[in-house]
């Protein structure tokens, strides 16, 4: 048998929802609905926070590398996906798939790691008020965000060559709308449970660690906010802690769902919608959630509109 890779014919075929050519059209238009409404929404979200100075803070500085991270995950994959649902060609340069397997594993890896340093950014401005300024300083938030973005990308320079390099025996074609790991894993035609043992190591540190972090942090949220005698002090902490849980249950639940149950039980369209969510509507939701839940950021918009209002009439 042929132990050659797809590479050698210079793309791979990206099955996608092609089974289902009458959702084809519908799909098209919900998901570029969807992306237009996501770039649109995380760009507001950078714009407002880097052009109001009362959001020059630590967690609004995370949320703009969060908006940011949201725009390139989705960017990865879904201009492709637009590309492959709006014609008979559904094929991907194996540049293109190396591209696209190296931001999807990279950025979502940087995104957990991410999610856990709001979770600590929360904890000391709850647990520590007097000292929040002191200990989140810039050079720590930056330092922080960088180490997110070093062992995200470091994460995804061990895994894609690992997974491109498989032999895959002259298959190309693959059971998903994007450039997966695990869809690429089941194209090889040798025993794969070295590089699938690698990725769980990799995965406790990157996806497993953060989670068990956010949880440790909350706990200790939790703890310090039954200790205030005030109402609306609780009701303020709950409200900005509030958005950010919202978007790590969305992040998390979906891929614990898509990623770690017994066997992988989950079926192959089940898996292709679970990502399709996971990349799509996840980046569309979190811009929302942080807008309808934060008085700062909801006041900010309103500030930059009528100042641009205001400028519009005195010329």
């Amino acid at each position: 048998m042929d132990r050659t890779n797809g590479s050698t014919q210079g793309h791979f075929i990206l099955l996608g929802f092609s089974d289902r050519p009458h959702l084809e059209r519908v799909l098209f238009v919900v998901i570029l609905v969807a992306y237009l409404l996501t770039l649109v929404g995380n760009s507001t979200i950078i714009l407002v926070s880097r052009l109001d100075s009362r959001l020059h803070t630590p967690m609004y500085f995370f949320l703009t590398h969060l908006s940011f991270l949201d725009l390139s995950f989705t960017t990865s994959s879904i201009p492709q996906l637009l590309h492959n649902l709006s014609g008979r060609d559904k094929t991907i340069s194996y540049v293109g798939c190396v591209v696209q397997l190296f931001l999807f594993l990279g950025l979502g890896g940087v995104e957990c790691l991410l999610l856990a340093i709001m979770a600590y950014d929360r904890f000391v401005a709850v647990c520590k008020p007097l000292h929040y300024m002191t200990i989140m300083h810039p050079q720590l938030c930056l330092g922080l965000v960088l180490v997110a973005w070093g062992c995200g990308m470091a994460n995804s320079l061990i895994m894609s060559p690992m997974t491109l390099w498989l032999p895959r025996c002259g298959h190309n074609k693959v059971d998903h709308f994007l450039c997966e790991m695990p869809a690429l894993i089941r194209l090889a035609c040798i025993s794969t449970a070295a590089v699938e043992g690698i990725a769980f190591i990799l995965a406790v540190g990157i996806v497993l660690s953060p989670l068990v972090f956010i949880l440790v942090s909350y706990g200790h949220i939790v703890r310090a906010v039954f200790r205030i005698q005030s109402s609306s002090g609780r009701h303020r902490i709950f409200n900005t802690c509030g958005s950010h849980l919202t978007v790590v249950s969305l992040f998390y639940g979906n891929i614990i769902y898509m990623y770690m149950q017994p066997g992988h039980s989950s079926s192959q369209d089940q898996g292709k919608f679970l990502t399709l969510f996971y990349n799509i509507v996840t980046p569309l939701l979190n811009p929302l959630i942080y807008t309808l839940r934060n008085k700062e950021v909801k006041g900010a918009l309103r500030r930059l509109l009528l100042g641009n209002i205001s400028l519009g009439k005195n010329l």
